[in-house]
């Protein structure tokens, strides 16, 4: 999917919201348990009670990873039931030496067709560049993550060139150099509106994956005023808000009601803050 093709359904959509389907064998609905692949049946009636109201699914492959083969099965054929339309992204946080990471970009664009997969920067350019070679695939790398942790590290203070930043900073500057606007976003947590207006001023064409909206406590109209640029360049992830607001066998029916009123929220926010 090309950047203007994510931002037509944008617009089309009046959202920007990206659902993660962090799915919990422990959390699903009780008589789900039954089926014969319960995280399967749980996505598929979460994606068809959802999929007109966001722009993209961010599966967290841990989830699906911790069932073995079955669990890639289950991936697999969530997949499948994902309109073409919709963004998608491997939450996979990969990134080692330049052949491991060719071949985790095959895995995850060539063998699952994925969109896009989180990539760690850690071990620096030649881990990165080979999931950049995949024409209309993104990598989405990590910044400033939202989990209590970031500052071990992402925080920490970089000399370069007489000038002091933080080290996210200087991984936000390092990369723009390894990819465009138009083959790589960044994760950038929604806690600090503070450290997002820095990152949108570092790379202000670049779309942002933006994890903590809701049960971590981010602000989405701080995210969106302080985030948003022409072309939206935003994707605001929510999981456990959405899937998990019922219990019960109403809970793609709970789900839905729970990510209409994201979307509602948001299209007031494009409204209200997308350049014109």
């Amino acid at each position: 999917m090309t950047r203007q093709e994510l931002f037509e359904q944008i617009q089309r959509k009046r959202s920007y919201l990206c659902i993660g389907l962090d799915t919990d064998i422990k959390k699903i609905p009780p008589h789900l348990l039954k089926e014969e692949d319960p995280l399967f049946e749980f996505n598929r009636q979460i994606i068809e009670a959802t999929a007109d109201l966001c722009v993209a699914y961010k599966p967290n492959i841990a989830f699906y990873e911790a069932h073995g083969p079955k669990g890639w099965v289950s991936l697999e054929r969530t997949l499948k039931v994902i309109p073409q339309d919709i963004f998608t992204v491997a939450d996979a946080k990969r990134g080692d030496i330049g052949n491991t990471s060719e071949l985790y970009a095959r895995a995850f664009f060539d063998q699952m067709s994925f969109d896009s997969l989180t990539v760690a920067p850690y071990m620096g350019i030649d881990s990165v560049t080979p999931f950049l070679q995949f024409p209309n695939k993104w990598v989405i790398l990590l910044a400033l993550t939202s989990n209590p942790g970031h500052d071990d590290f992402q925080l920490l203070s970089v000399v370069s060139e007489g000038k002091s930043y933080f080290m996210f900073e200087k991984v936000i500057q390092n990369s723009k150099a390894w990819g465009t606007p138009d083959n790589m976003m960044y994760v950038v947590g929604a806690t600090r509106h503070d450290y997002l207006e820095r990152v949108r001023y570092l790379a202000p064409d670049h779309f942002l994956l933006v994890p903590g909206v809701g049960a971590q406590g981010g602000s989405l109209e701080e995210v969106s005023k302080f985030g948003m640029n022409k072309q939206c360049g935003l994707l605001v992830n929510s999981a456990r808000q959405i899937i998990y607001a019922s219990q019960g066998e109403d809970f793609a029916e709970k789900a839905r009601a729970a990510a209409l009123a994201v979307q509602q929220e948001m299209e007031r926010y494009l409204n209200e803050y997308l350049p014109k």
